[in-house]
């Protein structure tokens, strides 16, 4: 292990898991479909799950997260 990622190790095992559960809530977003009205839309989510916003297509859901300063990230 090198000294960056010792590093990097200690910082997250220092993390309280209230500091965890937030961390990345304000630059990481994932989109996800959802039904609304019967009709297929995505949704914007924050790192916690949040929902922050609904869009008609995945690229107006992509535009809302860089269009806020967030990195879109993907979940599975």
């Amino acid at each position: 292990m090198n000294d960056k990622s010792q590093t990097a190790e200690n910082f997250l095992r220092r993390l309280s898991t209230r500091d965890f559960k937030t961390m990345g809530m304000n630059q990481m977003a994932y989109i996800r479909e959802v039904k609304v009205d019967g009709q297929l839309s995505f949704a914007v989510h924050a790192a916690d799950g949040t929902q922050l916003a609904v869009n008609d297509s995945a690229e107006l859901a992509m535009a809302s997260v860089l269009n806020n300063d967030m990195y879109p990230v993907t979940v599975h």
